[in-house]
Parts: C-alpha cells; sequence; structure tokens
C-alpha cells in the first residue's frame, strides 16, 4: 500500500483504498525491457516519489486554466497517473508512448488520457493531425525516454524538436539517474538544454526510486 492509501481509477481521479502501483504494470514493463531493452530504456517504472517530483517541477508554478501537457515515453504511465489527477480533466493532456502493449493498457486505465501509440521523435506531426498546439505553444512536455531516444549532443537530437514545440514560458521536464549523471550522454544532454533554455534547474536526489533519480527542469526556451 503506497503511503496516501490511494490509487489512480479510470478517470484519472484518486480512489481511496487501492494501491497507486498496479504490479502487473510493473511485470509488463519489464517484460518490455527484456523483449526490446533499447526502445523500453528502464528494467522498472519508475516510482510513487519519481512521479510526484516530476509532475512538482512540470506544474509547478502554472496559472492557465487549461494547460496543453504532453508526455514522451509514458510506459507503464507512473508519471501519467500522477499528472492526470493533478490536472484533475483540466487540461489537455496527450501521452506518447512507442510500445504498442503498454500504450493500450494505459489507454484503458486513464480514460481522460489520449494515449498515442507513436514514436516520440513525430511529435510535431502528432501535434499538427491534432490542430495543435496552436498559437500558444505547448504548456508542458514531460520526457520519461531514455538517451536512445532524446539522442543528446546529436545532430538528431529531440531536444530542439520539442523546444520548438513549447511556449513561450513553456516547461520541460526530463528525468535522469543519479549514477550515470556524468556519462557522456548525460552531460550533453544538461548542455543541451542550458542551450535551448533561459533557466534550467536540478532536483536534489529521489531516493525512493529504482534506482535513484533526479528531475531536470527547463523553461522559457530560447526564440
Amino acid at each position: 500500500m503506497s503511503p496516501d492509501g490511494g490509487g489512480v481509477g479510470r478517470s484519472g481521479r484518486l480512489e481511496p483504498g487501492r494501491d497507486r502501483r498496479d504490479w502487473s504494470d510493473s511485470a509488463r514493463f519489464a517484460a518490455a525491457f527484456v523483449r526490446d531493452p533499447v526502445a523500453t530504456a528502464s528494467v522498472w517504472p519508475s516510482s510513487t516519489a519519481l512521479a510526484r517530483a516530476v509532475a512538482d517541477a512540470a506544474l509547478a508554478g502554472s496559472s492557465r486554466p487549461d494547460p496543453l501537457v504532453v508526455e514522451l515515453g509514458a510506459g507503464s504511465g507512473a508519471f501519467t497517473a500522477e499528472l492526470a489527477r493533478r490536472l484533475d480533466r483540466r487540461a489537455r493532456h496527450l501521452a506518447v508512448e512507442l510500445n504498442p502493449a503498454l500504450a493500450h493498457r494505459l489507454a484503458g486505465r486513464l480514460d481522460d488520457v489520449e494515449v498515442v501509440p507513436a514514436d516520440a521523435g513525430e511529435l510535431p506531426t502528432l501535434l499538427a493531425l491534432r490542430g495543435l498546439p496552436g498559437a500558444r505553444g505547448v504548456d508542458v512536455v514531460v520526457s520519461g525516454l531514455g538517451w536512445s531516444a532524446t539522442r543528446p549532443g546529436r545532430d538528431d537530437s529531440l531536444l530542439p524538436v520539442v523546444a520548438s514545440t513549447l511556449a513561450d514560458d513553456g516547461v520541460f521536464v526530463q528525468f535522469g539517474y543519479t549514477f550515470t549523471r556524468w556519462a557522456a550522454p548525460a552531460r550533453a544532454l544538461e548542455a543541451e538544454l542550458h542551450e535551448l533554455f533561459g533557466e534550467v534547474t536540478t532536483s536534489a536526489r529521489v531516493w525512493r526510486n529504482l534506482p535513484p533519480a533526479l528531475v531536470h527542469r527547463a523553461a522559457r526556451p530560447r526564440g
């Protein structure tokens, strides 16, 4: 049982008395990693503690009554469910997930989230097909993607694509693992965030995750 004693139902609302982690989802996530470790990127879903830290970073200071929130690499929905709970149906919430089995499962759990089974690299097309983001841009992009998908520091990096979709006051949130922070891709990611955004902050370690993690928050995309 999670500390708050509740879970997220099909509507995305918190339901009392239900564990927020569905362990069958965790098993499916691990199985997806075994089948395709490059696409899945992690062997185990993110913890509730990390989901809360990501949602804190994504929604802190948000004043729009109806934000447009896009999640990349939704996986089994650890971040998706926490974001949906806090947004409480007041947002347009898209969750992009490449793995069709995980996407199907997530769509069945959260009927107030639009789950898109597609490659995050197709983000501009996915938005355009839905008439988004409109004149103002995307308010929040949350990424659960690994380095193989974000490709920081490379010519085909996904980060400039994401930045180009954001509103002038938009926010991009990306988590990472503390034990790999000094690896070349992690350093490239932080350097590119500083190039693309006027404000970049990194959270304290989230110890209650396997493995311990941190959260990067990038705001005010440059031009």
